[in-house]
């Protein structure tokens, strides 16, 4: 009776030390199981149109966890929508996907912002700040440098 009392004690004891070693979901790795989010590298080109703009960044997730940029707003455009090309062909999106350990890029002729209902042209030296939402991190604002048309980052 006493070897299966102290086998019994064994396991429940090898079990509890297996169960803190810190596997998915154990809750000791949560600050991996996060979204880390960072922007950088914004710039909105100054449009040719007085009606319409693009704006590009990058998001660096340093986290264990994905997260989605689901909807972005700006000061100087009274909608913005989120683009992804394919094929050369634009298509909206209603999100992006920021992968853990990654980065979601807005490039030219790539995935894209575009600005409408512009309420102020930007214009080179200018400023423009997106806030930027997202599914599981809080929302970031960022504000922008308005770059010559011709620009594109070094990279």
């Amino acid at each position: 009776m006493r070897r299966l009392a102290a086998a019994t004690a064994a396991l429940a004891i090898g079990a509890m030390a297996l169960t803190g070693c810190g596997s998915p979901g154990s809750g000791h790795n949560d600050a991996d199981a996060r979204p880390e989010l960072k922007v950088s590298g914004g710039y909105v080109p100054q449009p040719a149109m007085d009606d319409m703009a693009a704006g590009y960044f990058t998001v660096t997730n340093t986290g264990g966890a994905d997260d989605q940029l689901t909807g972005v707003t700006s000061d100087v455009a009274s909608d913005v929508t989120m683009h992804r090309t394919e094929s050369n062909m634009m298509q909206e999106v209603k999100s992006f996907t920021v992968p853990a350990h990654g980065r979601l890029v807005l490039s030219t002729g790539g995935n894209h912002l575009m600005l409408m209902g512009m309420r102020k042209k930007p214009t080179v030296g200018g400023k423009v700040s997106f806030t930027l939402r997202f599914a599981k991190s809080a929302p970031i604002t960022v504000t922008v440098p308005v770059e010559p048309a011709t620009y594109r980052p070094k990279g």
